[in-house]
Formats: C-alpha cells, sequence, structure tokens
C-alpha cells in the first residue's frame, strides 16, 4: 500500500495523497510544508535599509503631481519631510562616531476640509516609498482597557506590512487619518473618561516622541497570551491628516473677523474670508480640542485649499486615476465606449460644487448618474455609451438629493 514518504501515514489514513517521481506526499504534509515556506519567507523582508535610494523633494513632488491635482503647499511638505526622513535613515545605518549631530524626526499634521485631497495624497505616497508605510483610521482608538482597539494596532499595522521584520518597521512612516476625530470634548480637561479622546491622544504622545513600545503582533485583546513585540518609534515618522469640521470659527475669532469698528474692518479686508484655513496656527488645534503635547510632537503644520470648480473639473478627467478614467476603464472591459459630452461633465462639477463635498462628492455624483447606465449596458449588447448634459439631470433630479448630500 502506498504511504507518504514524510511522515508514513497509510494512503487509507489520508484525505489525499500525492504522487510523486520516487515517492507521495499526503495533504497534511503539503500543509505544514506550506506554512513552513510562508514563515520563513516572512524573515526575509522586500524592504532593505541599507539599499535605501535617496528620491530628492522635487521627484516626490513631481510624482505626487500626476495623481493629485492643487495643494502645493501640502505636497511640499510631504516631499521635504519623506526626503528629510530617508536622510535621517541613512545616517542612522552610516553614522560615524564622530558624528554627534542627530537628526531628529519633525512629524506632519495636515488639515483640509473634507474631499481635499489628504488621503490621496497618503495612498499616493505610499506607491512610491522604499519603507513600509500603512495609513490606520484614529476613529476606531480608544484608551487601553476599552472597547475598540488600542494604540499599540497602529505598530501592528506597520509590522504586518513590514512582514514583521522590527527592523524595518522602525523604520517606516505612518499616516494617521481622521485625526481630529480624537479631539477632546471641550476646551477643559475632561472630568470624567474621555477614553476615545483626550485619552488616545495621551496615549499617542510616546508613539510620537520615539520610545520603545510593546506590541502586540495579532492585535492585543484577542489573543492574550501571545508573546509581544518591542517596536522603538524613534525613527518611525508620523504624518496626520485631519477635516477639523468647524475650525474655521476658532481661526475666524483669533484673527478679529468680527470685530465692529473702522480700523478693525480695515485690518480684515486683507484676510481671505473664503479660505480661513490658511491661517491656521497650532493654538487653532488647541482651541478645536488637541491637547498641547500632542500639537507639541506634531511641529510642521500644513493645510490644504477647499477646492474650487476648476480644480474640480481638472480633478474629474486629468489624473492618472481620475474618475472619468475609472469609468472609462470599466466600459473598455465590456468592449463599449464611453463619451461624456463637455456640458455633462461641466453639470457634474456644479453639482459638487453646490453639495460641498469636495473630491469624494464627484464620485457620488458620478455613480448617481451612471448606476442604471451600467445596470442596463451588459444586457444591451450597445457598443457606445453616450452621456448627454440631458441625461445627466434627469438621473440626478430622480435621486433623493437628501440621501446624496448626506453621502
Amino acid at each position: 500500500m502506498d504511504k507518504c514518504s514524510f511522515c508514513g501515514r497509510d494512503k487509507r489514513d489520508t484525505n489525499l495523497l500525492i504522487a510523486g517521481i520516487s515517492g507521495h506526499i499526503c495533504d497534511n504534509c503539503v500543509e505544514q510544508a506550506y506554512e513552513i515556506v510562508q514563515e520563513e519567507t516572512k524573515k526575509k523582508a522586500p524592504f532593505d535599509i541599507n539599499a535605501i535610494k535617496l528620491i530628492k523633494p522635487k521627484e516626490i513632488k513631481k510624482f505626487l503631481d500626476s495623481y493629485v491635482i492643487g495643494q502645493e503647499d501640502a505636497k511640499k511638505t510631504i516631499s521635504v519631510a519623506v526626503y528629510n526622513h530617508y536622510k535621517r535613515l541613512m545616517q542612522s545605518t552610516r553614522r560615524d562616531q564622530s558624528d554627534e549631530v542627530e537628526i531628529e524626526k519633525s512629524n506632519i499634521i495636515l488639515v483640509g476640509e473634507t474631499g481635499t485631497g489628504k488621503t490621496l495624497l497618503a495612498r499616493t505616497i505610499a506607491k512610491l516609498l522604499h519603507v513600509p508605510f500603512t495609513i490606520v483610521d484614529a476613529t476606531v482608538l480608544t484608551e487601553a482597557g476599552y472597547v475598540g482597539e488600542d494604540i499599540e494596532s497602529i505598530l501592528t499595522r506597520l509590522l504586518q506590512v513590514a512582514d514583521y521584520n522590527t527592523e524595518a518597521a522602525e523604520k517606516g512612516i505612518v499616516f494617521i487619518d481622521e485625526i481630529d476625530k480624537i479631539a477632546r470634548k471641550g476646551d477643559n480637561p475632561s472630568i470624567t473618561r474621555d477614553v476615545s479622546g483626550e485619552g488616545v491622544q495621551q496615549g499617542l504622545l510616546k508613539l510620537l516622541e520615539g520610545s520603545v513600545v510593546n506590541v502586540p503582533p495579532q492585535g492585543g485583546r484577542k489573543h492574550p497570551d501571545q508573546k509581544m513585540i518591542p517596536v522603538d518609534t524613534r525613527n518611525i515618522l508620523f504624518i496626520c491628516g485631519g477635516a477639523f469640521e468647524g475650525i474655521e470659527r476658532k481661526i475666524a475669532q483669533r484673527l478679529n473677523t468680527k470685530v465692529v469698528g473702522y480700523n478693525a474692518s480695515r485690518q480684515t479686508d486683507r484676510i481671505e474670508r473664503e479660505n480661513l484655513m490658511q491661517y491656521i496656527s497650532p493654538q487653532d488645534l488647541r482651541a478645536f480640542g488637541m491637547i498641547p503635547e500632542i500639537i507639541g510632537r506634531l511641529p510642521v503644520l500644513s493645510y490644504l485649499h477647499p477646492l474650487d470648480r476648476k480644480t474640480l473639473r481638472t480633478i474629474l478627467t486629468e489624473p492618472k486615476n481620475s474618475i472619468i478614467k475609472q469609468y472609462t476603464k470599466l466600459f473598455e472591459m465590456d468592449d463599449v465606449k464611453l463619451t461624456i459630452e463637455e456640458e455633462a461633465l461641466n453639470y457634474i462639477v456644479d453639482k459638487a460644487v453646490e453639495f460641498k463635498l469636495g473630491a469624494r462628492g464627484l464620485r457620488s455624483i458620478c455613480e448617481a448618474i451612471m448606476i442604471d447606465v451600467m445596470f442596463e449596458q451588459p444586457s444591451s449588447g450597445e457598443s457606445e455609451v453616450v452621456i448627454t448634459p440631458q441625461l445627466a439631470k434627469s438621473k440626478i433630479e430622480k435621486i433623493n438629493l437628501h440621501r446624496l448630500k448626506a453621502a
């Protein structure tokens, strides 16, 4: 009777016995061999820190330009931060004993309205980097011991991206999205426990500043007996982004835009009231509910401009992954040519401006217009689809506008 050449089981004791040239292997041994290969592969991380290619700020910004329209200030800030991060890594790996100057990291915070491109910037820069990069959402974080994810789960994600290579993870970049959602509920320190706001900010301090954190490789509460992995966060660059809804009122109060009087009105004439975000300062973040300690650990403060009509029109068609190019590709996969008339594109942009949803609103409107077309076309056998302004208007008028505005 045939036997497994690895474990010696008879054929009748296995679910499957695979025959080779001079032996056999059972399904159990195949699974174990696969796990061994996976474990060994993890040890050989794809990130070679010693072979980092230094990318200059202008090259980084040029790459971002092909995906992100506008936002010159934010793109320059991120480009310089990533460039300096690479130089810091090169210094730490090749440091001469006589070199007493140690370059410290400068964590970044990006502030901008919803749909202006904060997360898109992060996802785009991730395509270019040669170090581990992860995006985490601050809305799910709570203070340790409460329902939700621990602060250490941020580093767990980074470890997973680095295939659990601690050395590579310790030189990675983390983008923390929706950082404004952990602002404390009032200007004054909490009397009761603020476990999803101020408590999270206090927990983030040790990560942002730089310390050795014991990280559970599979998450904290699900596997309490697992072995912890120590991760040094001194060389991990943190980029935070948030909409900070309503912070314009804090900026306006600081700039005295509502002061009555002739002299006051002359001073405020020079202020662009439609784009108060460009005047943001650390004290506005503090007034919003960010604790002073965390503001101090995010020394680089940049902002994203609200998107005007011209920028939205460019976003719709120009970038490499523009929404219209995505729909065109979807129809091409069915051998169908998609044509959207110029007036229809202008109508989509007008609606996006009306709903004040930024670039994210463009997709909501396009989906509302395209959904019936994408449902009918595969069965109709048509070789061309034309979206006219009349068709776009009829589709938008049909749907529940209130639901679209809340999307």
